[in-house]
């Protein structure tokens, strides 16, 4: 989980993984605390308090909830990992269900079926998405915007992690996004495991909700995809990297999704001669 600034959320959602969704005979529970400025340590440590098992990690310096994450990834010793944000609030053995259902598919990411937004507590919803597909592709990730990767909250093998590069560290809140479309194109499997959810505050000046102000939305996701150009259609890079849409072709996805390929014929152009001498 990483932490920031979530003093008065972080309890509820670290109550919701212990209460009905952690098995001390092997789970692991790491909390990154990301140089909060609130009394955000103060609670963490009132936390482990009570349960001594949770380890907290404290970065000395602010460095994005990507960085937290990759940290807590790295200092964890399991192969399945999940992420939850330090404001949303899991249901009753959901994510049991989640890893029988990678176990079962043979898969690197399972995901909820659902995300129920709330407002104060669980029973004020606000609103839903659903993920009308078993399998979600890359392709789908990028004509669509209610995806799992938008969410971030969802099960995965550490090992697609690693393929995947991590969490994509100068992305912003666009991390999750980042590294799910990073999983995809790295050849990870990712699932939907039928009548789950989980829930997922709204309402409030969250990390998503800051960061979306302060930056272009449209550059962050184009540099996050330039690795993958090998597996993007002519038309769609020239469509990003436009003059006229450069600044917003993230905003308008669904209306001009990203066309995704599988180039067998040799790329003549400029960029692919680069990578060829790179390689």
């Amino acid at each position: 989980m990483p932490a920031y600034n979530c003093a008065a959320t972080v309890e509820e959602s670290i109550l919701s993984i212990i209460n009905g969704n952690f098995d001390p005979n092997g789970d692991e529970l790491i909390v990154v605390n990301d140089c909060s400025t609130d009394n955000t340590l103060e609670v963490l440590n009132k936390i482990r308090s009570a349960h001594p098992f949770i380890k907290i990690i404290t970065h000395k310096r602010n460095k994005g909830g990507a960085a937290a994450r990759n940290t807590a990834i790295e200092n964890a010793s399991n192969e399945l990992v999940f992420c939850l944000d330090s404001d949303n609030v899991l249901d009753k053995n959901s994510v049991q269900k989640l890893k029988e259902k990678l176990l079962a598919e043979k898969a690197d990411v399972a995901c909820f079926n659902e995300v129920r937004y709330f407002k104060g507590n669980t029973s004020e919803l606000s609103h839903s998405w659903f993920y009308p597909l078993q399998v979600i592709d890359v392709a789908y990730c990028l004509s669509h915007t209610q995806i799992p990767p938008a969410s971030g909250n969802y099960l995965f093998t550490k090992t697609s992690w690693l393929k995947a590069g991590g969490y994509p560290e100068f992305s912003g809140a666009l991390d999750t996004w980042g590294f799910g479309v990073r999983q995809l194109f790295t050849g990870s499997k990712m699932v939907i495991c039928k009548d789950t959810f989980y829930f997922h505050r709204v309402g409030y000046e969250s990390y998503w909700v800051r960061d979306s102000k302060a930056r272009k939305l449209s550059l962050t996701c184009l540099q996050i995809l330039i690795p993958f150009f090998d597996r993007i259609a002519d038309e769609s890079i020239d469509h990003m990297m436009s003059k006229k849409y450069r600044y917003n072709w993230f905003d308008h996805i669904e209306k001009n999704p990203i066309l995704v390929v599988d180039k067998k014929e040799p790329d003549n152009s400029l960029l692919g001669k680069i990578k060829n001498k790179l390689r």
